[in-house]
């Protein structure tokens, strides 16, 4: 089985972006993470998404499907439903996933899962490279007041988790599934029950990632207090098997918060939209406070998505945040999503790193940089 990379990017296996983006030429996004909406059913004490509230408009099937055709046109390669809402919540979610895949592009989608019944999963697994289900605690209630719900929905998730991974081996699918735990340091009570939880389901994997906080620290996080809980994450990762993997995002949950780069290159080859049709580099400029950093939105009828790509505004945004006016260390949230993308490429700018082509397999979602 290939690698499955889960704390790092895999910018390398696409040189033939790199190679334009080196020559100064304007780029194709490989992969684009967006929601359907900015609603969600729960309530989780570590959500970043409160923090990036925009002005509201209705994505709605036909934008979609205007949307994922012009991706597919330009060359974009995945289209993963991971953003700022939760994308189950707009009821043409389902058929956004099979389009998409029908259209060539790789689709994915993270949710909390309390809503993905068997026949939901049945549809959309066969059109899915991966299927993620947030999952932040081990214990029914720890997860009903981490994540701002009843008890039931731990046991009903569970369920159906169960079920992802029977339809999964029942059609022999490719999809991968996993479990996610978005780690808080308060949370640390929950590391092993979450680690023995997944070896019962036994999920492809379970991954338990650092929390992201915006530059003024709204949610509180202290980075520092992660140090605290090394022995507890090196310990979940000893209940790995051979089908079963356990993965902490050490590179991001060692650094404390702290960037080494200051430009942002990143977000042309890795570009995050919101579940408000908002186009803007990444979910730190969400939030209307950032209005200098909106680009456009895929619900306005008088422009195509590919059309925004090639315009001024784009390119006027992805250039600033390359340019020596930005500060990616203190103008925007920590431990982003094209983080470990901006370490490659600022590495190059420096002359420390060659851009070559990895050697050997390609790993798994290799779209999903």
């Amino acid at each position: 089985m290939a690698e499955l990379i889960l704390d790092g990017s895999k910018i390398l296996w696409h040189q033939d972006r790199l190679e334009q983006w080196k020559k100064g030429e304007k780029i194709v996004p490989i992969t684009i993470d967006m929601a359907l909406t900015q609603a969600c059913q729960y309530n989780c004490e570590f959500c970043y998404a409160n923090l990036q509230r925009n002005k509201p408009h209705k994505i709605t099937l036909p934008i979609m499907k205007n949307f994922l055709d012009d991706c597919a046109e330009v060359g974009v390669k995945a289209i993963s439903l991971v953003s700022d809402g939760e994308s189950t919540a707009n009821p043409i979610y389902e058929d956004v996933i099979v389009y998409g895949k029908q259209v060539g592009l790789d689709m994915a989608m993270a949710s909390h899962g309390n809503t993905l019944t068997e026949a939901v999963l049945r549809k959309i697994l066969p059109a899915l490279t991966y299927l993620r289900f947030n999952f932040s605690a081990g214990e029914p209630q720890r997860y009903s007041e981490i994540m701002g719900v009843p008890e039931k929905n731990f046991y009903e998730t569970c369920e159906n988790i169960k079920t992802a991974m029977k339809i999964k081996k029942e059609l022999n699918l490719d999809v991968t599934i996993g479990m996610q735990m978005v780690l808080m340091p308060k949370f640390g009570d929950q590391i092993i029950p979450l680690a023995k939880l997944g070896k019962e389901l036994r999920p492809d994997y379970v991954v338990i990632k650092h929390c992201s906080d915006d530059k003024d620290g709204t949610l509180g996080v202290n980075y520092n207090d992660y140090e605290k809980l090394y022995d507890l994450l090196k310990e979940a990762e000893s209940y790995s098997d051979e089908t079963y993997f356990v993965k902490a995002k050490w590179s991001k949950i060692t650094s404390k918060g702290i960037r080494n780069y200051n430009r942002c290159y990143g977000t042309p080859f890795h570009l995050q939209m919101s579940g408000t049709g908002l186009i803007a580099p990444c979910g730190s400029f969400f939030n209307e406070q950032y209005k200098q950093y909106h680009i456009g939105n895929i619900t306005d009828p008088n422009i195509r998505f590919k059309d925004i790509l090639k315009s001024d505004r784009y390119w006027e945004v992805m250039d600033f945040l390359a340019s020596d006016k930005f500060d990616a260390c203190s103008m925007c949230e920590t431990l982003c999503l094209q983080d470990k993308t901006n370490e490659v490429l600022d590495s190059y700018k420096k002359g420390l790193h060659n851009l070559k082509a990895p050697t050997g397999e390609k790993p798994q979602h290799i779209n999903f940089i």
